[in-house]
């Protein structure tokens, strides 16, 4: 079964891999998250920032005070709160990228990039695609054996290398995997793409503890034909990039 969509310009590009940061990583110390979108950290030279914090979420394990951060600056001198936070080091070891913004930007790149096998051979992507529903799929794909829906969902939070997802109760995400069996019923392929932002998670799970709802939905949306990927998430300080360059299993 086919529909209508746009073709984009991003489709069979070719440049170097990488999604870059709004400019330089600029290192600092958090001192605290709060009021969901502001943070305080600690610059090298003592100076103490309030900075916009990019993610609505809870944040566990993102979130820890003395944690090392890293942030962009804005040029807009209009700007209110000009540096914004990107990654954030957890366990002393690990990135994870807490600019929720930047995952489809990252899962767009991939697949432009053949980095997601299933979706191979696409002839076309197009942005915000309308259900019938009136919400709206992250992506829908032209493909030789049926057009495909694709949600995209964020995974920060992490425990012992098992990323899961979500870290707080989303009614959201439990709504975007009934759109998702409701156009996979009318014949479409429908995906769920995991973009890990921990780069070192090996495994992604449903957090069933945090959102029983979600877990459940998701099992069914599998049972369906719902597919679902995960890709992680690899960082380049100095360049100022991030990267999917690795699959990672979903077990359920």
């Amino acid at each position: 079964m086919t529909c209508a969509w746009a073709s984009s310009a991003c489709a069979g590009r070719s440049r170097e891999l990488g999604v870059n940061y709004p400019g330089p990583l600029e290192e600092a110390v958090l001192l605290r998250r709060y009021k969901r979108f502001l943070a305080d950290v600690e610059t090298a030279a003592g100076a103490v920032l309030t900075i916009h914090c990019p993610n609505t979420g809870s944040m566990r394990n993102c979130r820890e005070p003395g944690s090392r951060v890293w942030h962009t600056t804005s040029r807009n001198p209009k700007r209110k709160y000009r540096q914004t936070w990107q990654i954030v080091e957890v366990d002393r070891r690990h990135l994870v990228g807490i600019n929720t913004a930047l995952a489809n930007p990252l899962v767009e790149e991939a697949i432009g990039n053949g980095l997601v096998g299933p979706l191979a051979g696409h002839t076309g992507i197009k942005r915000e695609a309308a259900y019938e529903s009136g919400g709206r799929a992250d992506f829908l794909l032209g493909l030789p054996g049926g057009d495909c829906y694709v949600e995209v969902k964020n995974v920060s939070l992490a425990e012992a290398g098992v990323g899961r997802f979500p870290d707080a109760v989303t009614e959201r995400g439990q709504r975007h995997l009934r759109e998702l069996m409701a156009v996979r019923r009318d014949g479409f392929r429908a995906m769920v793409i995991f973009c890990v932002a921990h780069d070192g998670v090996v495994e992604v799970r449903p957090a069933d503890d945090i959102d029983p709802r979600f877990g459940e939905l998701l099992r069914q949306a599998a049972g369906e034909g719902v597919e679902l990927l995960a890709y992680g998430a690899t960082y380049d300080l100095a360049r100022g990039s991030a990267t999917l360059d690795r699959e990672v299993p979903v077990t359920l």
